[in-house]
């Protein structure tokens, strides 16, 4: 069985926090310096990241406790779908990757974005099957290298069959030094995304070795 991993942004779809800030300011009532100073900067999000907050109820409580912003979920995920825009090609890669083997998400995420995906991510939640693989989850955020061990391990793979499509440099050196087989996904010059270069790579990885 052969395991296609898909990162989720930047990747399947551009995100720009810059658009998420405000809104999370807004329906906190606080600054987005001090969202900014106080969670991301202060590390709570990378905290998030490998799974210190369990469960999106105290990931929640938590963000209100370090920011003073009290959020419902439906803010949180409003906020996080504006900074979300679908990149079509890459998301029909994934669909036609369905095809070829198992798909699944490989993301630095916290909690409340596993919980999330129907609402985030409706162009692909049907697809992934239940397979959406969030650092939160596995304790570990890309590049460490037992991220990627864990992810092989839930599906009972090689390395060498599986692939990783990602847009960081580092989180596709992670996956190649394990022994996967891994893509970056870049920009061109005009700012899209080099969606023919990841269906290249997706094609050669399905027909190795025949």
């Amino acid at each position: 069985m052969d395991v296609y991993f898909f990162d989720c942004d930047k990747t399947l779809y551009d995100y720009d926090f810059h658009k998420r800030l405000p809104l999370l300011a807004e329906f906190g009532g606080v600054s987005q310096y001090q969202l900014a100073s106080s969670w991301w900067a202060g590390g709570h999000e990378r905290a998030a990241e490998i799974g210190e907050y369990s469960t999106t109820e105290e990931y929640l409580e938590t963000f209100a406790e370090v920011t003073g912003a009290r959020l419902t979920l439906e803010q949180w995920q409003q906020a996080r779908k504006a900074a979300m825009t679908p990149i079509p090609g890459t998301i029909a890669a994934l669909h036609e990757a369905a095809g070829l083997g198992t798909v699944s998400l490989l993301s630095n995420n916290p909690i409340p974005f596993k919980d999330s995906l129907p609402v985030l991510t409706a162009e692909i939640i049907d697809v992934l099957q239940g397979n959406d693989l969030v650092s939160a989850v596995l304790g570990a955020r890309k590049p460490e290298r037992r991220i990627y061990t864990r992810a092989l391990g839930r599906f009972g793979v090689e390395p060498g069959d599986a692939i990783l499509f990602d847009d960081s440099k580092a989180n596709v050196d992670g996956a190649i030094e394990v022994g996967m087989h891994a893509h970056q996904l870049t920009q061109n010059a005009d700012g899209s995304f080099d969606v023919d270069g990841l269906v290249d790579a997706m094609h050669a990885f399905a027909g190795r070795g025949r």
